[in-house]
């Protein structure tokens, strides 16, 4: 039997090569508008954030979602980020 591919995403904050399920995935959508996607299938240009909050502080710290996404980051995003982390680990 045949073992499936996992797919491996780069965290933006740590620059490790995680599976996909492992991280948390942000995206830009062609608007502008920048959310938070749990599903992983939003349209737009999307970064990955490892799931716990070393990399949340660390983002928010050093506004690393700006530069990767190409737009300002409201800071109130990393906070939801970080809710959205919790009821996702539980």
């Amino acid at each position: 039997m045949n073992q499936r591919k996992v797919p491996l995403r780069k965290c933006v904050v740590s620059n490790e090569m995680k599976p996909k399920k492992e991280l948390i995935r942000i995206v830009r959508s062609p608007e502008g508008e920048v959310s938070i996607d749990l599903t992983g299938k939003k349209n737009g240009r999307g970064a990955y954030i490892s799931n716990d909050d070393e990399s949340f502080e660390l983002a928010k710290k050093k506004d690393v979602l700006s530069r990767h996404l190409q737009v300002k980051v409201d800071p109130d995003l990393y906070d939801a980020l970080h809710e959205a982390s919790k009821r996702s680990r539980k």
